[in-house]
């Protein structure tokens, strides 16, 4: 539905019209994934019996934890972010990632190694203590 609705605004600027597609559904998956992270929703009916799910700890670690990835995927470039999503979160092949971005299969490969490197470097680098905790005692 978003697509058509978007389809007003899409010129033809030489990339293919996947990678329309693939741009309004990344911003869709934005949209939803923002909004589950606001909050609980409500139910129609209390369950009969335990929930024996993660509690309220493990799901404050977990959206801790989307959220500090969300933020070094904010940091990489708009290519390297798309390929990553694709790629890792979709479970897309490299094929079919290279098509929807009008690329070969191959230079997918290399920009998510890379990527990935770049990713695994500031997260280390996040994780890393500053001068001033290493001078603690």
């Amino acid at each position: 539905m978003a697509v058509i609705a978007a389809l007003p605004t899409f010129e033809h600027r030489g990339s293919p019209f996947e990678a329309f597609v693939y741009s309004v559904a990344s911003h869709k998956l934005a949209d939803a994934q923002r909004t589950l992270l606001r909050g609980p929703t409500p139910v129609a009916e209390f369950p009969d019996r335990v929930d024996h799910s993660g509690g309220p700890e493990d799901r404050a670690v977990a959206r801790d934890e989307l959220r500090r990835v969300m933020s070094l995927l904010d940091q990489l470039p708009t290519s390297s972010r798309e390929i990553l999503i694709l790629r890792v979160a979709m479970g897309m092949s490299a094929e079919e990632t290279a098509a929807a971005l009008g690329m070969s299969a191959g230079a997918v490969r290399v920009a998510q190694h890379r990527a990935l490197a770049k990713v695994r470097a500031m997260s280390a680098d996040a994780a890393a203590p500053t001068p001033s905790e290493r001078a603690r005692p």
